[in-house]
């Protein structure tokens, strides 16, 4: 019996240890990013890859992407099909009823991830993919399911 209790306790202590990694990736409803030089990306569990708006060098212009992170050389590995360069100030973010939407400073959209609803999340994981995930848990977008030119390790 005290065997029992014993793995009950480490398997309960593991599995937290789990469920607080992966919340790290996790994109609440509401969350945004805003065009700015000191923008905090939305960063994967294990900060591999990160999504968020990158300067491009010279310009008062950014970019909405997925960066692999964790390299001194930042290698974009997704971005809106569209690869629309931003003006400072635009913004992405998470809705309930339209998922990852992209609008200028003055609010006007010009990108959204697809006609979607009833988002209850996002995430970004460890392999470079932005999830958004439905109210019942199951995946309802995914960028990966819109390619950039890219290619990644393994």
């Amino acid at each position: 019996m005290a065997l029992i209790l014993l793995r009950l306790v480490v398997l309960t202590i593991f599995l937290r240890f789990i469920a607080a990694r992966q919340k790290t990736g996790v994109v609440s409803v509401g969350s945004s990013l805003t065009a700015t030089a000191d923008v905090k990306p939305w960063l994967s569990s294990f900060g591999e890859f990160a999504y968020w708006f990158h300067q491009v060098q010279g310009s008062d212009n950014f970019l909405l992407s997925i960066w692999y992170d964790k390299i001194p050389d930042k290698t974009i590995i997704w971005y809106p099909k569209e690869g629309q360069m931003m003006p400072r100030g635009s913004k992405v973010e998470l809705l309930r009823e339209s998922g990852l939407v992209l609008t200028d400073p003055h609010g006007t959209q010009v990108w959204r991830s697809g006609s979607i609803s009833a988002v209850a999340s996002g995430c970004m994981n460890d392999t470079g993919k932005f999830v958004i995930f439905g109210s019942n848990s199951r995946k309802i977008w995914d960028s990966f399911d819109y390619p950039a030119d890219t290619l990644l390790p393994s």
